[in-house]
């Protein structure tokens, strides 16, 4: 069982591993980052659930030091969609970089379990903000622009100044999410398609 990150460069790990540092979790040894997550979440107990999607559930995982990220574990290994859609997200979140686009810090595939760890966006995706009435109160217009800005941002990066554009084919509220200052990011890339250059849309 193996959990493969993503890395600008190589991190030599100069501690010991029961430090837990957190570059030694990433970019070291996958072993401790997946027995750390079980442990963070009780083997994925519902009680750390943050929200479920069409492909899988959300846990929020808090390791040692108090550092947070949001672990999507999939529903289902079984199913060649859910295969083909974890592959995606991986495939294009592993080479591309954006403020406006959640960031993956790694994954596991394993043949009875999958799941991908991500930045953990503190007030979660924006339709359940917009169904809330007292939370949808503190969206007023200007905030209202900076988000549709953020995510128009997001759009244009993957559309125009990735090596292959990508589409992302599922833009919706539920995936967009919101930090405490309302900056938005764009989520869920298991349906994105990756074009060629000078291809039609």
């Amino acid at each position: 069982m193996t959990v493969v990150c993503r890395r600008k460069k190589h991190v030599k790990n100069t501690s010991k591993s029961k430090s837990r540092d957190i570059l030694s979790i990433w970019n070291f040894d996958g072993k401790i980052a997946f027995e750390d997550i079980l442990s963070a979440t009780e083997n994925f107990d519902e009680k750390y659930c943050i929200g479920v999607g069409g492909y899988g559930t959300v846990f929020r995982v808090e390791l040692e030091g108090g550092v947070a990220f949001a672990v999507k574990l999939l529903h289902s290994v079984e199913e060649f969609s859910e295969e083909e859609t974890f592959h995606a997200e991986i495939e294009v979140l592993t080479k591309i970089r954006h403020r406006c686009i959640v960031k993956l810090y790694g994954f596991c595939a394993h043949s009875q379990c999958k799941f991908l760890v991500y930045d953990l966006i503190e007030r979660g995706n924006l339709s359940s903000i917009l169904h809330e009435q007292e939370l949808a109160k503190e969206l007023d217009w200007p905030n209202r622009i900076a988000i549709v800005t953020d995510v128009a941002q997001a759009l244009s990066y993957l559309h125009h100044d990735c090596n292959d554009p990508i589409v992302h084919r599922d833009i919706k509220s539920s995936n967009i999410l919101l930090n405490q200052d309302c900056k938005a990011y764009v989520l869920d890339f298991g349906m994105a398609k990756k074009l060629k250059h000078g291809c039609s849309s």
